[in-house]
């Protein structure tokens, strides 16, 4: 066959490749042998194919590592075409083009025992990732939608999440398969999930919290560049990995990480985490890159859900200045007491404490000084009642529900507040505690706390009259 004239008659950018086979029955050296004027002309000079910059003009026969740096991916695709005869279809996502490259690798006919030609031609389309999953085989799908769709209505999401990592370790038939999730904005990471092969050791990745596997974790997105994903299935493949990140190359050899895939997790237009899967059989490597590949489809999808129902939740029920939680969960908690919508029974103790002077800290230092004040009692407030609910009730105004206490713990940590609040930054509360013995007498004992409270304001101000602010027409002010 002439190559040349072959390629010159197919429309998309294309090339021929040809691919050794080494006596072991491995991936050898792979070349470019010929492309057609597509091709050709986009190795212009600084002219860009994808986001890699082609500094070189086209050469026949050169080996690819001349144009772009070695890609294990490409390798594999490129060795089921032109050694195994397999036709491969596979896809790069492009944010930067915000397009998809669909790839197409045909087997072409070699009368050589050793060396294998395949016809390598791409597209360009504005359609994404979920436009494609249809053509992974019907093995994987059913496989990871059997595991996937677990995720649906999941009552304890995070359990269910743990739930299908070990479901992809024994899909892949992985040592080690880990969820991690990154957030850029914090600079931090932290373990979702993870699972273990029955016969792996287990190890504790809580270290992965900290700063300096942060940093390591923010190089993956170069390792991987272009491709959909990172495939190392031997010592070979670590060079890439060894070149360009030492420091994981280490930590995976000190793991005995032989083989690994790893697939960013995209949702919402950002990086959200990674999955990985370790020591799997390389014989099943496609099938895995398939499994994963749809997995994290329908992962980053489920968890940006869950993380944004989260975020909202937040927001609707947590003050963002204290910590705490704010009026809104709490009227809805009194609401809820309030109608016997509870399964709990039995006594309640309410207290309410007051931030003395806050006004006088707004006018005179400012609402900085002011917000650090409040941040500072709502330390406080937390580390007197551990485990009871906290709420900022307005500006100045916090209460405390413990459901279930007695008059003697009520009294107990509210002096325990008392003699520990000064050491918060001068923190001082008034402080009103009642204790009903029903719950659903939620409004008459805040009415009763708050009566309490007042009370011990105006006291407070008459022992120290020098904290209380005064304005024209105005004797009574906190």
């Amino acid at each position: 066959m002439e190559l040349q004239n072959f390629v010159d008659n197919v429309v998309p950018m294309s090339c021929v490749l040809s691919v050794e086979k080494t006596p072991e029955g491995n991936c050898g050296k792979i070349r470019i042998v010929c492309g057609n004027r597509a091709y050709a002309d986009s190795f212009k000079p600084d002219h860009l194919i994808g986001s890699q910059l082609i500094s070189s003009e086209f050469v026949p026969n050169s080996e690819y590592e001349r144009y772009f740096p070695k890609n294990i991916s490409f390798e594999e695709n490129c060795f089921r075409a032109a050694i195994q005869h397999e036709p491969v279809y596979t896809y790069v996502q492009s944010d930067q083009f915000d397009a998809l490259f669909n790839i197409f690798v045909i087997p072409l006919c070699s009368d050589q025992n050793d060396v294998g030609y395949c016809l390598y031609s791409m597209t360009v389309s504005k359609d994404n990732a979920a436009g494609v999953m249809s053509s992974l085989s019907h093995e994987t799908a059913a496989d990871v939608l059997n595991t996937c769709i677990k995720l649906r209505g999941a009552s304890d999401f995070e359990s269910t999440v743990n739930d299908v990592v070990a479901d992809i370790c024994r899909i892949c038939d992985a040592r080690h398969v880990c969820l991690l999730m990154v957030d850029y904005t914090k600079r931090s990471c932290y373990m979702l999930a993870q699972a273990y092969a029955d016969s792996a050791r287990k190890v504790s990745m809580n270290h992965w919290q900290d700063e300096e596997h942060f940093l390591l974790v923010e190089t993956w997105a170069d390792i991987i560049g272009d491709d959909s994903c990172l495939i190392v299935r031997n010592e070979d493949d670590m060079g890439p990995v060894k070149e360009k990140n030492p420091a994981w190359y280490e930590s995976l050899h000190r793991a005995s990480v032989d083989s690994i895939v790893l697939f960013p997790l995209k949702a919402g237009g950002s990086l959200i985490g990674y999955i990985w899967a370790t020591n799997f059989d390389i014989m099943h490597t496609v099938r895995i890159k398939e499994t994963l590949e749809l997995t994290t489809f329908f992962l980053a999808s489920e968890i940006y859900d869950y993380q944004s129902m989260n975020r909202l939740q937040r927001m609707s029920t947590i003050d963002e200045l204290t910590g705490v939680m704010n009026r809104n969960a709490m009227n809805n908690r009194v609401n809820t007491l309030n109608a016997g919508k509870v399964d709990e029974s039995g006594s309640i103790g309410v207290v309410f404490a007051d931030l003395n002077g806050l006004k006088k800290v707004n006018d005179l230092e400012g609402h900085q000084a002011g917000d650090l004040l409040l941040k500072n009692a709502s330390m406080a407030l937390q580390n007197v009642f551990i485990g009871d609910e906290i709420y900022r009730a307005g500006g100045d105004e916090f209460v405390i529900f413990l459901p279930g206490a007695d008059r003697e713990c009520i009294d107990k940590k509210a002096e325990t507040l008392r003699s520990i609040s000064a050491s918060y930054g001068n923190v001082s509360f008034a402080i009103g505690t009642c204790v009903q013995s029903d719950q659903r007498k939620i409004l008459d004992a805040l009415k009763e706390a708050d009566k309490a409270m007042y009370e011990d304001k105006e006291q407070f101000y008459r022992d120290h009259p020098e904290r209380k602010r005064r304005t024209a027409g105005e004797n009574n002010e906190s």
